[in-house]
């Protein structure tokens, strides 16, 4: 009997009309007569950027007790299921975002330094100027082997223009990437546009395939049905159940989009109604729906950096389905009322469960011999503690995922004072296979993130 020793390409597409669907990491894609535990498909690592604007309660975020035995927060209480594969980080510090002579305008600073850790030029005009962000040096490297360099996303409206905070700016808040000093990443907002970026263009812009495919009110599944069949046959049993889950969640996300949309076209009887089709009507669909996506996205390697703000800064969502129906942006300036700040830790902890739950999405994505969590660097935070006070020092700072296992989680970690965030982002790009000479104010890597401490 003879062997080819032939394996699936890592590139390999399901094709259809108009429609190429990306695969997941398969067994398949490991040459036969590979020695044993050989795996040429080697592991790679992604990274998410999951940014919360307006500050946080401090003294509901940060744990009790350092190193292993610490404690977790009222706040970060919902993520502890998953403490061995995360890292509490406490004292990193963004100077650049304090006035240094500038005045107000701490939101602003806060949006345009988190990922740059450069100070934002104030201007009001065109002439805006920052620095290059973290996820975009990563995607100007790893980019390159994927479809898409990076992802942007997004759940607040990001269509302001002119000044937005004391004399600055609106693409400061607006945007957490910056390709350049000077051009700034608007992200994608829509589940459907970000669902058609990644799946639905296919390889032709051509109006009758268009035309056909939406006249038909067809999944793009069904368009590449044949192929999967036909890929499918050829299959080891475990490929066949990957192939099936992977696929699965891909049409259940488009399931999703479609009702939403439905709902949206009911809605449109309604006066004074302005919700864009695919977006859904409350926060949770939302950003659940957007987790989704980005679980495909990494699981498809389509792309291994995403950014996503959870708001944008001096934003003024309102959280009724938690109590809260107080707009958060005012709310975070709550001179010390206790009622106030007991609200705003319940956005808070809103805000942490709706982590958890996607580094569940993760840990449930297999990814070869492992999981996405184990090959993920996700990162939540803000670029305010205090929000009442616009603090950027001791900012509130989750590490999350294993890079490959080289992370050793289930720690708090507390830094010296001073300690710049941006070696955190170093530290990162660094354990991706990039190495900058420098990002922002950083001064080199932080401590204790592959180490015991």
């Amino acid at each position: 009997m003879i062997i080819a020793k032939k394996a699936l390409s890592r590139r390999a597409l399901l094709r259809g009309f108009g429609t190429a669907v990306a695969l997941p990491v398969l067994d398949s894609m490991v040459p036969a007569l590979a020695a044993p535990g050989a795996n040429p498909v080697a592991p790679v690592s992604r990274m998410a950027f999951l940014y919360v604007p307006n500050g946080i309660i401090m003294k509901d975020w940060t744990p009790k007790g350092d190193g292993r035995g610490f404690e977790f927060s009222k706040t970060l209480k919902p993520v502890e299921p998953f403490r061995e594969k995360m890292i509490v980080m406490s004292g990193l510090d963004h100077y650049n975002g304090q006035a240094l002579g500038d005045g107000a305008g701490d939101h602003a600073r806060a949006g345009a330094t988190w990922l740059t850790g450069s100070h934002p030029k104030k201007t009001e005009g065109a002439d805006i100027y920052a620095g290059v962000s973290a996820d975009q040096i990563a995607a100007k490297e790893i980019g390159k082997q994927t479809t898409f360099p990076s992802l942007e996303l997004g759940l607040e409206d990001n269509r302001m223009v002119g000044g937005c905070d004391s004399g600055y700016s609106c693409a400061y808040s607006n945007t957490i990437s910056w390709s350049s000093p000077t051009t700034p990443l608007p992200p994608e907002i829509n589940p459907r546009a970000v669902f058609e970026r990644l799946f639905g263009d296919g390889e032709t812009t051509d109006p009758a395939a268009r035309a056909l495919q939406a006249r038909q009110d067809r999944s793009i599944l069904d368009f590449v049905r044949e192929d999967a069949a036909r890929l499918g046959s050829d299959l080891g049993a475990s490929d066949k159940r990957k192939l099936t889950e992977y696929l699965d969640s891909v049409r259940e996300i488009e399931r999703r989009i479609q009702k939403i949309e439905e709902r949206s076209a009911d809605s449109a009887k309604l006066p004074a109604i302005d919700r864009p089709a695919g977006i859904p009507p409350t926060f949770e669909e939302h950003i659940d729906l957007m987790f989704d996506l980005m679980t495909v996205a990494f699981q498809a390697d389509l792309t291994r950096v995403i950014t996503l703000m959870i708001g944008r800064e001096g934003g003024n969502r309102t959280y009724r389905s938690i109590g809260v129906p107080d707009a958060h942006h005012g709310l975070s300036h709550h001179f010390n009322d206790p009622s106030k700040i007991d609200r705003l830790q319940k956005i808070d902890q809103h805000h942490v469960e709706m982590l958890a739950r996607f580094l569940a999405k993760l840990q449930n994505a297999k990814d070869g011999d492992g999981t996405m969590l184990d090959r993920a660097m996700v990162v939540y935070g803000s670029s305010l503690s205090d929000g009442n006070r616009h603090d950027h020092l001791d900012l509130p700072t989750l590490f999350a995922g294993g890079a490959i296992h080289r992370i050793q989680g289930g720690r708090h970690v507390r830094y010296k004072k001073g300690t710049p965030m941006t070696n955190l982002f170093v530290s990162m790009l660094d354990l991706s296979g990039v190495r900058p000479d420098k990002l922002g104010d950083s001064t080199g890597k932080v401590e204790y993130l592959t180490d015991l401490a």
